[in-house]
């Protein structure tokens, strides 16, 4: 598959949200029309719904993880452990980059942010996520 990241990049500087520009990159690989996914994912930029709390990329690379190995039967605990597994991992790796999972943190609107760490603009946020769902959820390793 060739790469979509610098795609992910063009539609948040096109004014879609930063999550919208994570998950609608990739939904159509997962089945899913583009117009559901805008709207889907619609909700969750800018930390949900604006509020600064877990940063939008986070929640698009999230929903993905949802679509790559969520379940369906309400009662798959082998199923929710997996998909809870991926979306540690995902969130995990983006927090040891960037200090935090929080919007308002990595955009230094409060303090917390680890000494040291430098505050980027959402764009490289929306990079980092594309490449991390490239690298985990669509490689054939």
């Amino acid at each position: 598959m060739e790469s979509r990241v610098e795609q992910a990049v063009e539609t948040f500087k096109g004014g879609y949200n930063c999550a919208q520009a994570v998950f609608v990159t990739y939904a159509d690989l997962f089945g899913m029309d583009k117009e559901q996914a805008f709207r889907l994912s619609s909700s969750f930029g800018g930390g949900i719904g604006g509020m600064r709390e877990v940063c939008g990329t986070v929640n698009g690379m999230s929903m993905l993880a949802g679509l790559y190995n969520g379940v369906t039967r309400a009662y798959d605990k082998d199923g929710k452990k997996q998909n809870y597994d991926t979306v540690q991992m995902l969130a995990g790796e983006f927090k040891q980059a960037n200090g935090s999972i929080v919007c308002k943190y990595l955009l230094g609107l409060e303090p917390g942010l680890p000494e040291g760490m430098k505050k980027k603009p959402c764009a490289d946020y929306v990079r980092q996520c594309a490449e991390l769902v490239e690298k985990h959820l669509l490689s054939n390793e």
